[in-house]
């Protein structure tokens, strides 16, 4: 497995939580999330804390990405945020299996 390796300010700080790990494995996009952590005070907390995050996790790959000379930030973010939705309208594959709430 070739994992990442945690930004260097979770590293330092002794309260920090991962929410998500990605990988392409078996020829599929795999997730462990950590969900729930919102869930006392409501579904829409929880929700909108998970779009702040997949937002603010979108303009880092638009980052990285431009970085890499990929283009400029604003349209490579446009770009995402523009599949991101017709991904949403309709998806290009089938996701399985198994959903849950990891808090701890």
């Amino acid at each position: 497995m070739d994992a990442l390796a945690p930004p260097p300010a979770a590293v330092r700080d002794a309260n920090a939580l991962e929410l998500a790990r990605v990988w392409i494995a078996e020829q599929g996009l795999h997730c462990a999330l950590r969900v729930g952590l919102y869930a006392g005070d409501g579904v829409s907390r929880e929700t909108n804390a998970w779009g702040i995050i997949l937002a603010d996790l979108a303009g880092h790959v638009a980052d990285a990405l431009s970085a890499e000379g990929m283009g400029a930030r604003t349209e490579l973010l446009d770009a995402v945020v523009e599949r991101f939705n017709a991904e949403i309208a309709d998806p290009s594959s089938e996701r399985s299996g198994e959903a849950g709430t990891s808090v701890g």
